[in-house]
């Protein structure tokens, strides 16, 4: 309990300091830090529109968040949730539009198959995770790139509606994602990012399984004396992440656009990663941490317009915040006991 909270504080304190080097910023471009957090609180939850257009932020961030959490609790860091959230975006929008089923039979299918092309897309760096203990962070971020590019090549190429913008024909309006209110695009999605990330919590918390994944990524020299098969669970916990991950790409397509186009979902996988990291890799502070990135990117709509800074000083940051608390894991790390050498990430 007492390393829990050493590093939850450690974690409020490097978000406080990535705020202070943020307000610097916003100074040296002649503006007030005060004055830029207001409007982007304002922007965030000035109305019930804007609450509702941070929600619709919050869902991507949210579910990627989870896949993150997944596979941080194992010990493993998988960086391509960005590609796995394109690759099943795309397979949604495919099922989408080829098909003709009944509603709610077509929603699920197209979620299926988003989650499918997810764990598919993770399924060969897991596999070489598992078997050569080759670094998964360097294949799933290398993959990302491929499958930004795939999923390009096949809407522009093959897919791209004729006479249109470079993007695929509309889904079906039986494979629409219902909305959960009727003056925004925020939609179930938000719901099932809820319930992903209470059972996830549940399931570390709640099941031997669990348990078992979360002692494997606190020592897995440990875990593996103790009878847990390190391989095996290290191949399940990916192709897990990898499947929540294009989860969220298939819901962004069914419920937010309704097709697929080129940089459909900028930076929401990694938003989610940095959300999971932030909140120490729990399912159920992702939820916050979501709700903050969330707050942020729908926030700065309104700042160029109140305000005379850049959009993009959110941008800024995020970068901030993505090195302190970078910097607050590392300095935790060295500091563990002597069996943090056994430790790849310790939540």
């Amino acid at each position: 309990m007492n390393d829990r909270i050493s590093a939850l504080s450690g974690q409020a304190l490097a978000i406080m300091i990535a705020l202070a080097l943020g307000a610097m910023v916003i100074l040296a471009v002649s503006e007030s830090p005060l004055k830029v957090f207001l409007t982007l609180m304002d922007g965030a939850f000035g109305n019930p529109e804007r609450i509702a257009g941070t929600l619709l932020q919050t869902t991507p961030i949210l579910i990627c968040g989870v896949a993150a959490c997944i596979s941080l609790r194992g010990g493993l860091f998988n960086i391509g949730i960005e590609g796995q959230l394109f690759m099943g975006g795309f397979a949604a929008t495919w099922v989408g539009f080829s098909f003709e089923m009944p509603p709610v039979l077509h929603v699920l299918a197209g979620l299926g198959f988003a989650a499918f092309a997810g764990l598919a897309w993770v399924a060969v760096p897991a596999f070489f995770r598992a078997r050569y203990q080759t670094n998964e962070v360097v294949s799933t971020i290398l993959a990302n790139y491929v499958a930004v590019l795939i999923t390009s090549y096949l809407t522009i190429n093959i897919f791209k509606r004729a006479g249109g913008a470079p993007d695929t024909p509309p889904i079906l309006e039986s494979a629409y994602l219902p909305q959960l209110f009727s003056f925004s695009r925020a939609n179930w999605g938000l719901v099932i990012g809820l319930l992903l990330a209470v059972g996830a919590h549940l399931f570390f918390t709640r099941t031997a399984r669990g348990y078992a994944v979360t002692e494997m990524g606190a020592n897995p020299k440990f875990a593996e004396y103790g009878g847990i098969d390190i391989k095996k669970q290290t191949f399940f916990l990916l192709l897990v992440s990898g499947a929540v991950g294009g989860l969220a790409g298939g819901i962004e397509s069914l419920g937010v656009h309704h097709r697929f186009m080129e940089g459909f979902a900028p930076g929401f996988g990694f938003d989610g990663v940095i959300a999971a990291l932030l909140a120490n890799g729990n399912p159920l502070g992702t939820i916050i941490t979501a709700l903050f990135f969330g707050a942020l990117r729908s926030g700065s709509l309104l700042l160029e317009v109140d305000t005379t800074a850049s959009r993009e000083i959110i941008t800024v940051i995020q970068a901030l915040i993505i090195l302190a608390v970078s910097a607050q894991i590392l300095v935790r790390r060295r500091a563990a006991d002597s069996s943090a050498g056994e430790r790849r990430w310790k939540f």
